[in-house]
Formats: C-alpha cells, sequence, structure tokens
C-alpha cells in the first residue's frame, strides 16, 4: 500500500490487473473501474466499517457488495491470492529452508453471528473468550505467507498443522511451531516428510525430542507477519458471517503483502 495505507499504487495495480477477471484481456464484458473496486475492498478492510458506511468516493456500496460476493464465490480472491504466493515470494537463499506454523485467534463481533443455517456451519466457535475464530497459518524463513486456513476458536493447533504445511515441506527442511504444535503425531508426520521438527517438548516427557533453540528463534517472522495482517482491522475482529468472505479479506490483504 501506498502512504495512505489504502490505496494501490501504480506499480501494484500494473501487477495485480492481468490476474482479475473483467479486464480488456479477457474474453467477455470489460469491468468498469475494476481497480476503484479492489481499492474500496481494501479500504473496508483497512477500516472495518460495515458496507453501507463505504464512502460514495469509493463506489456505491451495494454494488461494490455484489461485486466482492460474485468475486468470492468464484474463488478469484483465494486463486489470486496462490498464484502471488507461487510466484511472487521473494525470500533469501539462507531462509528457504523453515516452513513456520503459528494461529492467531481472532474476537467475533455480534454482526457474525447468526449467519442462515443453509450456508452451512461457520468457523465461529465458544472459548474462554468468547465467540472467536483461529487463522492457521504457514510462512517460509522470511515470513511470506504460504497457506492459511479459517477454524473455530476452540479448535486445537495439530490437526490443522499437517494440512498447512503438507505442500510446502521438503527434505533437509525446518518446520518451525510453538508448543501447541507438540504432538508424536505431527512429529511423525514432519519426519516421514524427511524434514525436522523444531518444535519446544514438554521437559516432563519421557523421551524429549531433540530442540534447536537457535532455529526456534527466526520464528519471530510469522509472529510479524500476523500482527501485519492484523493492521487490517476486518482481521483483528470478525464482523462477516460467512467463513467465505472473511477469508476473502483475508486473500485480498495477502494480496498487498506480496505486492508491496
Amino acid at each position: 500500500m501506498n502512504a495512505d495505507r489504502t490505496l494501490l499504487t501504480d506499480s501494484m495495480w500494473a501487477e495485480l490487473s492481468p490476474l482479475l477477471p473483467g479486464q480488456a484481456h479477457c474474453r467477455g464484458t470489460t469491468a468498469r473501474d475494476t481497480r476503484g473496486f479492489v481499492e474500496a475492498v481494501l479500504w473496508l478492510g483497512r477500516t472495518g466499517v460495515g458496507w453501507r458506511d463505504l464512502p460514495p468516493h469509493l463506489g456505491h456500496w451495494h454494488r461494490v457488495y455484489v461485486r466482492f460476493a460474485r468475486w468470492r464465490d468464484s474463488g478469484v480472491w483465494e486463486r489470486v491470492a496462490h498464484w502471488l504466493v507461487a510466484h511472487n515470494r521473494r525470500i533469501p537463499h539462507a531462509r528457504q529452508r523453515q516452513v513456520q506454523l503459528g494461529s492467531t485467534s481472532i474476537r467475533s463481533h455480534q454482526h457474525a453471528a447468526a449467519a442462515a443455517k443453509k450456508k452451512g456451519e461457520q468457523a465461529i466457535g465458544r472459548s474462554r473468550g468468547g465467540r472467536t475464530s483461529k487463522l492457521h497459518l504457514s510462512c517460509d524463513g522470511a515470513g511470506n505467507v504460504l497457506n492459511w486456513r479459517l477454524a473455530p476458536g476452540q479448535a486445537g493447533d495439530c490437526p490443522q498443522a499437517a494440512w498447512l504445511r503438507a505442500p510446502h515441506l521438503a527434505p533437509a527442511c525446518e518446520v518451525v511451531a510453538d508448543p501447541a504444535h507438540n504432538s508424536d503425531a505431527l512429529r511423525g508426520l514432519i519426519a516421514a516428510a524427511g524434514a525436522l521438527a523444531v518444535i519446544p517438548a514438554n521437559p516432563r516427557r519421557r523421551h524429549v525430542a531433540h530442540f534447536d533453540p537457535c532455529a526456534y528463534a527466526k520464528r519471530h517472522h510469522i509472529e510479524q507477519t500476523i500482527n501485519k495482517l492484523k493492521q487490517h482491522r476486518r482481521l483483528a475482529t470478525r464482523y462477516d458471517k460467512l467463513d467465505a468472505s472473511f477469508e476473502a479479506f483475508v486473500c485480498a490483504r495477502i494480496w498487498t503483502l506480496y505486492l508491496n
């Protein structure tokens, strides 16, 4: 994002526009002011305000929402985010050996409750902190997002970790995670892939696994990435009823992280 923290720079748009539908190079009708629409969605994500509070100069709120929902249902937000992960990841060679796992709890606003039953169960759970969701992430050694998944707030980290790390493990890779990921099952999956688990072990266990504190010290990169994601207020607090809508805003934020 540029100096005003909400809009796309010309260089960011030049890189992003070929990936979006409705452009001049696409078959079918050319969409009107796609850049203005994307900037409106980024503004909503940054400020966390309701759809009806969208300033008029960024577009009519209902037209912006309808187009946002159309892209959400067709998978545009997620597809572009995964493309940027695959092609725009810039990382020094020395940091290519790590996959870092982490999660963050997100408090759900009262407006996020009571989704229509026909939409299915939503990832909003009950925990000591009230109604929460949990965003699980995997990053490389430089803090670039590799994968993400949304789960209810009371869900454990280990069941999600196997799904997060799967596409990115390679022999001689280090998987760095916090003590919440300390399970024999996860360690077994990591070892089977030829990677090394860097996870603090409970010292009271009969067999304490090897732990490299120097490698674990680099885990601050994923914490910094989580902080960058939550700079968008719509990700720091969940206002969206549907998982698909919330994950679309997560993807939009990942766009800006990779385009900066």
